[in-house]
């Protein structure tokens, strides 16, 4: 070995016991990682399987490599006599540096309470599909620190724990996946309002994902399965609105964007107007008649 390496190892206080325990220390910490997470995948295994447990297995299987490693670390700072002698001087007269760091990491430990209290109360679990903070996507994960969220266009939105905690979240699937989806469409004042009404209501009725959700009670006095409503009536057509089911919150969505297009095709064979806004533009002009007009008089 160096003679110069050897110099400086003594001085730090390493030798070769000292370095058998750091590397003792960091085997049976990826070792204690490793069983803790195979007890807790097989405790989900053994388990329903559903959203609840997934959500708390991603969580505790996080925060173990955490907690694991921060442990490690302590005790590897322990075990090097330099390191922790310089470890109780900052924690004995650092007061001020205390302050500092807490500041600091204020934010990681608001992140840290609010995923705890995510996974404890379950506002959402890992497979909801949720609207938050101006996105739309289904929960892949949640650590201690963030909830990913993957988009329909598969992108991984990550988002703090704690600014989770502070929005208002819109959860299509935390007691029921089915959606009851509103398919709106506006029709002219000239229209014939009913076959609008009775047209939009065939159309989805034929659709393949369509649910039937009415209750007994609603069967018996048979109710349509797909109501249609006059909604408003708006500037330039009159408002209608189909109330559809479907299983959940994408199926829902790719309906709808099949509706569309076919009651676009049915209002087209119909005779049914889908109006636009109509606007009479009048122009004024100070001083008289526009420029030229008095040149067109005199011709």
């Amino acid at each position: 070995m160096d003679p110069a390496l050897d110099r400086l190892l003594d001085k730090l206080g390493f030798n070769l016991l000292l370095l058998a325990k750091v590397a003792l220390i960091v085997a049976l910490a990826f070792i204690l990682e490793r069983i803790i997470r195979i007890l807790l995948k097989r405790g989900y295994l053994r388990s329903d399987q559903g959203n609840e447990d997934r959500t708390r297995y991603r969580f505790l299987r996080n925060a173990t490599r955490f907690i694991v490693g921060l442990v490690a670390a302590a005790a590897i700072i322990y075990t090097i006599p330099s390191f922790r002698h310089v470890a109780v001087t900052l924690f004995a007269g650092a007061g001020i540096l205390v302050a500092i760091i807490g500041l600091a990491a204020q934010g990681a430990f608001s992140n840290i309470i609010s995923g705890v209290f995510i996974v404890s109360f379950k506002p959402f679990r890992v497979g909801d599909s949720l609207q938050v903070a101006g996105h739309t996507g289904v929960v892949e994960d949640i650590t201690l620190r963030h909830t990913v969220i993957v988009t329909g266009e598969n992108r991984r939105v990550i988002i703090p724990n704690s600014k989770i905690s502070d929005e208002t979240v819109v959860n299509s699937t935390v007691v029921d996946q089915a959606i009851c989806q509103y398919v709106e469409v506006s029709v002219g004042y000239a229209a014939d309002t009913r076959l609008a009404m009775q047209v939009l209501q065939e159309v989805c009725l034929a659709h393949r994902d369509r649910l039937d959700r009415r209750t007994p009670e609603e069967k018996a006095k048979n109710d349509p399965i797909v109501p249609v409503r006059l909604i408003a009536l708006g500037e330039s057509g009159l408002l209608l609105r189909a109330y559809v089911w479907a299983k959940d919150a994408l199926t829902a969505r790719l309906m709808h964007y099949d509706l569309n297009l076919a009651i676009k095709e049915r209002f087209d064979r119909e005779g049914v107007e889908i109006p636009y806004p109509h606007r009479t533009v009048v122009h004024k002009y100070e001083g008289g008649a526009p420029p030229g007009h008095g040149h067109e008089a005199g011709a």
